[in-house]
């Protein structure tokens, strides 16, 4: 074991490191439960924080408090104030809507391989001292319910998401509350190992050292080599500008696209290009060997966003996606890709988008509170004269009602089918053609369309399309 002497000396010589309590998101029109539980949750982030902050303080660690009243993105300029070369930046989370989406997870900035192993070494730190917790893993910011967490991409310093547990599962819920101080000491233990990783940097991504000479890494673009190269700064790609102009890619001049100058050129942060619609992956498994860019130029831009059209993906492909997200849904429906195709195509609804919507409100088939597997309703349907979930005797009747419903807001054509969807009759039809019509009509939620688009692009880039 190290002195106390010891542990100061290598304390003094650490960076700072940063700890927000994550706000939490949750539907405007929720029930009261689901608001006080909300609420709860963010309280009680807010006493992890500042137990982990007095652990590491014990250690002799620079621990700092993110102000409580700033919302993210004053969170984010707040860290990128203060921040120094070899800082580190945590934000912690409790999950208060899924319930069977249970144990922890930590996020971190989509294909940085430094970056998930630093996860993977902080969550087990984390578990060895809250063991009754289930392991949901390190996780890629794609699988965010928009796509990315604005924490991952936009702190300059190296930073991560941690979700502590399920605050809406009662045992996740139990084990929290009760074990607040092994919770904290284990999180504090991971961050002490992660800010000692990370000591020896002297430069921030967004401030590279121009005396650096930073790996250079091959680029293809539609499957065709380019004469350009990117570069690696801190485990992420980066790429010349000028091989974004050839993508024909209109760049907002705002922070949610990360630039460098290095070598009198201007480079842009490749994963920021995802939500142009730009797939962005290694070549060969590992970045440091190549990175992938392909457009959607196979892809007509309706498909991401008409609600009528043709699908393109394929039964086999609809269920190795619903196996990677929830094996177990899967294996109590294992004919809804089949059917959600040949109910879609009957109508002339694009059944990519049908399908990407089932992944969302089902989440992923393990359903939760307010809808039950046994209800066969995939779609999140309201019961006539009642905000609660409508039943369907079959799941092929359940996906007909689904995609009646989506054809009563995107089409003002007749059905194919007799009427199974009960609040067809209530819709003014044609009013939502596209995805972003939806937002604030299907759902309450102002960002449901992100979400679903986010799902969607998931499904092309695990087909290839993307």
């Amino acid at each position: 074991m190290r002195s106390s002497s010891e542990t100061k000396r290598m304390a003094e010589q650490m960076g700072q490191i940063f700890i927000s309590a994550g706000r939490t998101d949750f539907p405007g029109q929720g029930d009261r439960n689901e608001i006080v539980l909300a609420i709860t949750a963010v309280k009680e982030m807010m006493v992890a924080r500042d137990l982990i902050v007095q652990n590491l303080r014990s250690r002799n660690y620079e621990a700092l408090t993110v102000p409580d009243d700033l919302d993210t993105p004053e969170t984010v300029r707040w860290i990128n104030r203060h921040a120094r070369p070899g800082d580190v930046a945590l934000e912690v989370h409790a999950n208060p809507l899924t319930e069977l989406t249970r144990g922890a997870a930590v996020f971190y900035i989509t294909h940085n391989e430094t970056r998930r192993t630093q996860a993977e070494q902080l969550l087990q730190a984390y578990l060895r001292r809250v063991p009754q917790l289930a392991s949901r893993g390190a996780k890629p910011d794609i699988h965010a319910p928009l796509g990315q967490f604005t924490f991952c991409r936009q702190v300059s310093i190296p930073s991560l998401l941690l979700e502590v547990g399920s605050f809406a599962h009662p045992d996740d819920r139990r084990i929290l509350q009760a074990q607040r101080q092994d919770t904290a000491f284990g999180i504090a233990e991971g961050l002490a190992n992660w800010s000692r990783s990370v000591v020896s940097l002297t430069f921030s991504e967004s401030e590279p050292d121009t005396s650096t000479e930073y790996s250079p890494i091959d680029l293809t673009l539609n499957g065709a080599a380019t004469d350009e190269q990117g570069i690696l700064i801190h485990g992420n790609a980066y790429i010349p500008v000028d091989l974004i102009d050839q993508l024909g890619i209109d760049l907002p001049l705002d922070d949610s696209i990360r630039r460098i100058g290095y070598g009198n050129r201007t480079f842009v942060r490749a994963i920021d290009l995802r939500e142009f619609n730009i797939s962005v992956r290694p070549s060969n498994e590992l970045l440091s060997q190549g990175l992938s860019l392909r457009s959607t130029l196979s892809l007509h831009p309706s498909q991401f966003e008409s609600i009528m059209g043709q699908g393109v993906t394929s039964e086999v492909q609809m269920l190795m996606f619903l196996k990677s997200n929830s094996a177990e849904g899967l294996s109590r429906f294992p004919d809804l890709p089949k059917l959600y195709r040949e109910e879609a195509n009957l109508e002339g609804v694009n059944y990519d988008i049908a399908f990407a919507q089932l992944c969302l409100e089902t989440n992923f088939l393990r359903f939760g509170q307010t809808l039950k597997p046994e209800q066969n309703n995939f779609g999140g349907l309201a019961a006539i004269g009642s905000s609660e979930g409508a039943s369907f005797s079959t799941p092929r009747i359940g996906i007909r009602a689904h995609i009646q419903h989506l054809k009563a807001y995107a089409s003002t054509q007749p059905l194919v089918q007799a009427i199974v969807d009960p609040r067809f009759p209530s819709i003014r039809r044609g009013i939502a053609p596209h995805l972003h019509h939806l937002s604030g009509r299907w759902s309450a939620d102002l960002n449901y369309h992100k979400k679903l688009l986010t799902i969607l692009r998931r499904l092309y880039e695990s087909t290839g399309f993307f």
